[in-house]
Formats: structure tokens, sequence, C-alpha cells
């Protein structure tokens, strides 16, 4: 994303907390006042969000340096930043900056370890987001889920012709779906198409789509449904997603298949935020205790 396209983002997220102002900092802290803050990690990690942050501190005038990368492992105690500016800016900012970094870090770094798991188990899945992600936050979600090792999949509606069972339905069976889509679309946009029994992906694959998205099958369907894809040498033609039903606990069952990419939900729409937190370790020359 361009960076001013992601600063006024930012900037709106800012506004909603300030209100009319900050009245609680505006009470208690002087204007005049200059404050030095560390921004911790209380427990490991993957990073993610620094970047964001650079941009709401630095919109501000506050200085920002990075200790660390985004996308890097780090243990609990880490300083992952130092700021230095007027103190009433940065406690305005606190908590916008807190919530991004722990959603954007707590995404990263559970793809990451999900992404692990399969690597360590010598599949080379690709592990993918879905579009289930906060509202307002989908461009900050996809991006820690990439800083995670994972693929971001669509950003948008617009980015690649998905046809789903409510299209299907509309449109009275896949084969007439995906020649409507054919025809309307653009030969730049990938077609891929949601199946739900082995009849449903045999067909599209037959119509000559390009992904097919298993869509909430069991281990045993999809191991059914892949095979017969490959009995009728359709498997090498298309790109096969397993999704739904897919969790941490499940998903080498699933990588045991071969599909190709593996997209999850719960990268996005149930993670638990990272626990970071924000301390003033100075104030106008004064280091604090």
């Amino acid at each position: 994303m361009e960076k001013a396209i992601l600063r006024e983002r930012l900037m709106e997220f800012l506004r909603e907390d300030l209100g009319m102002g900050d009245v609680t900092t505006e009470a208690i802290v002087p204007a005049e006042a200059m404050a030095s803050a560390h921004i911790i990690a209380k427990e490991p990690m993957v990073v993610a969000g620094l970047y964001e942050a650079s941009v709401i501190f630095e919109a501000i005038g506050v200085d920002f340096r990075a200790k660390v990368r985004d996308g890097e492992k780090v243990d609990a105690g880490t300083v992952l930043a130092e700021v230095y500016g007027r103190a009433r800016d940065i406690l305005s900012a606190e908590r916008t900056v807190l919530n991004i970094l722990m959603r954007m870090s707590g995404i990263a770094t559970q793809t990451k370890r999900i992404v692990e798991i399969v690597r360590r188990a010598g599949f080379n899945v690709r592990i993918a987001a879905t579009r289930k992600t906060a509202p307002g936050l989908r461009l900050l979600d996809k991006r820690a889920v990439a800083i995670g090792g994972g693929d971001p999949h669509r950003f948008r509606l617009d980015d690649a012709v998905l046809i789903k069972d409510n299209h299907i339905r509309v449109a009275g069976g896949v084969r007439e779906a995906v020649q409507r889509a054919r025809s309307a679309a653009s030969f730049s946009k990938k077609i891929e198409v949601e199946v739900q029994s082995l009849e449903e992906a045999l067909e599209a694959a037959e119509c000559g789509v390009d992904i097919l998205m298993l869509d909430n099958m069991s281990v045993k369907e999809a191991k059914r449904t892949i095979e017969a894809l490959e009995d009728r040498g359709l498997r090498g033609k298309v790109i096969i997603e397993v999704s739904g039903r897919v969790e941490e606990e499940n998903i080498l069952k699933y990588a045991r298949l071969g599909p190709d990419v593996i997209s999850v939900g719960a990268l996005t729409h149930s993670v638990r935020a990272a626990d970071i937190s924000l301390e003033v370790v100075e104030i106008s020359g004064r280091r604090l205790s």
C-alpha cells in the first residue's frame, strides 16, 4: 500500500480514539513535557506492525526507532522500539499503536506457527488467509499473515473470480456458473470454484477452472476427491485449495493429501492478540524507576 494511503487510514484509527481530545492526558501532563518510552514484548512472538507504528508516530511528530524488524521472532522482555517526543502525543497515540501491534503480531505469530508445523512435517503446501477479517483492518490483517510466512489470498472481491455455493445455486449449477464467469470476466482473472462434493469438483475441473476449493470436506471426503481427480487426469490441471474445518490440530491430516493451498480462517477471525506494552522510561530528562 502507498504510504500516503496507509497514513490516512491509520490516522482515521487515531482520530476514532481521540474524539475531541485526550481529556485525561491534557489534564495531567504538562504541554511542554518531553518523554522517552519503550514498546516491549511481554511474551514470545513474531513481530508485525512496526512499520504501521512508525507511520503513526511520524505523522504526529514523535521520533520512532525500531529495535527489531517485522517478521522477527523475539522473546518476552524484548524492546521492540523506542519513541521520543511530546509526552502528550505519545500517551494519546499509545492505545491505537498498541492495538495495531498486538493484533498484527498475534496474526503473524499464529501464521508462523502453522507454517512451521507443516514445514517440519515435510510439506510445502501454501498456508493462506481468508476474507474473514475485521472490517477496516483487512490490509493490516493480510499484511500480518504475509509477515508470518502465509499467503494473503484475495484482498478484495475484484482480485479474482471465486464462485461460491450461493453463486452456484443462483446460476443453477456449476457448469452454468463457470460459463457465465468466463464470458464476463477478463482473461487476467483466475477462476476458482468452491465445491462441496466429489461430483461438483469433477464437473468444475472438467470445465477448465483454475482453482478448486474443497470446502468443508472431511479428510476422508477430500482424499476421495483428490484421488478421483488424479484417476481422471485432472489433478495436474488445477490448483487444489482445502478450506473449512481446518485447524492447528488436524492440518497435517489435510496436508498429507497433497493440496496446493490450505486456507485457514482462524488466522484472522479469532486470533489472540499478542501481549505488548508501552512504558514511559524518561520524562523531560528525568529517568523513571
